[in-house]
């Protein structure tokens, strides 16, 4: 496995070997030991799965308080352009982001520590996204920030997206009162 930091700290994509052969292919996609050698989690309590079309977006979203997830994305069909952004107020990196391409192809995973927004935007006819999560889902601290701010500059690989109406009334980060943002996580 290689681990590669992005430019936020604390986000790493991942890389497995994959061992293919005319019967297909094998990878390992977690190890709690290797995880554990570079600072990633060696247990997850929560595993969601989703499909959806080409278009939708999903997220930007955050736990907090209550229960911050960590999350492991993996894309076991089609593709996405997986974002996240750093809402940890006392960070320097704050409202910044990160992106990685995930797909069933390049077989990526992408780390995305508590503290941080996370979502998605399918970029194929439709995707198979399954996360491995630290903490279980908890609705009441479930929150979503805008995915369309113009203070976090995401470049979303298209144009027109499907947003589920809480994501489409979002708040900016702007309007987010600093009490409701993550504060001190890795």
């Amino acid at each position: 496995m290689k681990f590669l930091q992005t430019r936020l700290p604390g986000c790493v994509a991942i890389e497995s070997d994959v061992h293919g052969d005319a019967r297909g292919f094998f990878f390992e996609a977690w190890n709690a030991a290797r995880f554990a050698a570079h600072g990633l989690p060696a247990q997850f309590v929560q595993h969601n799965v989703s499909r959806s079309q080409r278009g939708v977006l999903r997220g930007l979203h955050y736990q907090w308080p209550g229960h911050p997830q960590g999350k492991l994305v993996t894309v076991l069909e089609g593709e996405v352009y997986d974002v996240a952004v750093d809402l940890r107020r006392d960070s320097p990196t704050f409202g910044q982001h990160t992106a990685a391409i995930l797909s069933a192809e390049n077989r990526r995973q992408f780390w995305i520590p508590e503290g941080f927004a996370h979502g998605f935007l399918v970029l194929s006819e439709t995707a198979l996204v399954t996360y491995l999560c630290t903490a279980p889902y908890d609705r009441p601290s479930e929150n979503a920030l805008r995915w369309d701010d113009p203070v976090l500059a995401i470049d979303w690989p298209l144009a027109e997206v499907q947003l589920s109406d809480k994501d489409a009334a979002a708040p900016f980060l702007d309007a987010i009162p600093p009490g409701r943002l993550p504060r001190g996580l890795p």
